[in-house]
């Protein structure tokens, strides 16, 4: 089946809207939940994750409570013939969370999580040797990082 019409299916859809909130239920807690039985649920799981709708399950740490509580974004632009050193010098420095290659006069964005702002410089200087910097520092997060939305299931199989 095709991954539009896996998310055609109202249970599957129930099925991820479950995950979504928790990603370690037991097979048989969402199988009751969705009504289905447990090898039904576990082969439904599977072909979730095989079509790529179900990309994984992911640790959320908080960064305050390690200690990190400075959160910035880094715009890159690169010096002519320095582009490919952009992205692999992010891969080596552990605070940087998020590399992302854009359209627009900056060719890259970090997300970079700091422990106090002083580690800031450390952090820039290395990317000076290959381009310019501009950083944002988060002021606060009113969205928070969420899920995408589901496709509607209010006609389809309820959650118990």
């Amino acid at each position: 089946m095709n991954t539009k019409g896996l998310l055609a299916d109202d249970k599957n859809v129930a099925l991820l809207r479950l995950l979504e909130k928790n990603p370690r239920a037991p097979i048989s807690q969402l199988a009751r939940r969705i009504g289905m039985s447990d090898p039904a649920v576990k082969e439904r799981i599977l072909r979730l994750e095989e079509s790529g709708i179900l990309a994984g399950y992911r640790l959320e740490l908080n960064p305050k409570e390690l200690g990190y509580h400075v959160t910035a974004f880094v715009r890159v632009r690169p010096i002519p013939g320095h582009l490919n050193k952009i992205g692999e010098l992010a891969q080596t420095i552990p605070e940087i969370t998020e590399c992302h290659r854009v359209t627009g006069e900056d060719c890259f964005i970090l997300k970079v999580f700091l422990k106090e702002i002083s580690n800031l410089d450390r952090v820039l200087d290395k990317f000076l040797a290959h381009g310019q910097t501009t950083t944002s520092i988060v002021q606060s997060s009113p969205v928070p990082p969420r899920s995408l939305p589901l496709p509607s299931d209010t006609d389809g199989p309820k959650v118990r």
